[in-house]
């Protein structure tokens, strides 16, 4: 577990680094802990892993005031563990579910259990992500999202991969944009 740990410590910073995330921003988590542990994804569930995972993640994204939303496997409609103040903040549509270990995962349980004040969500448009095992959090990112590449590639024995966002470029060959696009 504290190899885990410091994988997921390590891809987490280098994200938040990247991606340049703001006070009250939403960073999304899909992540399989059988995937974590070499297994197929939804096979190998371990809820020791998830709580590794979100209770690593948690608190580095308090301490900088970013919403932690956790992405439920395919057996909750892929719905989100988000505080209640995130939900309201963004004026999220809230489903009635819990997640468990066999229908949204070890994370999301984690994360529900972690919560001061958990509430489900459908759907959110984060600006970043993280994605463990290969869980398809894209649907949950911003457009336009831009792939981070990571010096992580395995948390695990579970494929790492990272994304932000960044907002359109609109306009046309007379567009100008500012320097830096956030």
């Amino acid at each position: 577990m504290d190899q885990i740990k410091e994988q997921v410590t390590a891809a987490l910073e280098e994200l938040l680094e990247e991606a340049d995330l703001r006070e009250h921003d939403i960073l999304v988590l899909g992540a399989s802990s059988s995937e974590v542990l070499g297994s197929k994804i939804g096979k190998n569930s371990s809820q020791e892993v998830g709580e590794a995972i979100v209770s690593t993640i948690l608190p580095i994204l308090k301490e900088r005031g970013i919403y932690l939303a956790v992405q439920g496997c395919e057996h909750i409609n892929r719905s989100l563990v988000v505080e209640r103040e995130c939900a309201r903040r963004y004026h999220l549509e809230e489903v009635t579910v819990i997640p468990h270990l066999h229908a949204g995962g070890a994370c999301a349980v984690a994360a529900y259990e972690h919560a001061e004040d958990p509430v489900m969500v459908e759907h959110i448009c984060a600006y970043a992500g993280l994605d463990i095992g290969d869980t398809s959090i894209g649907m949950h990112i911003r457009y336009v999202q831009i792939p981070v590449r990571l010096k992580i590639k395995e948390i695990g024995k579970a494929h790492v991969t990272a994304m932000k966002w960044r907002p359109k470029l609109v306009g046309g060959e007379r567009a100008k944009y500012p320097g830096k696009i956030r």
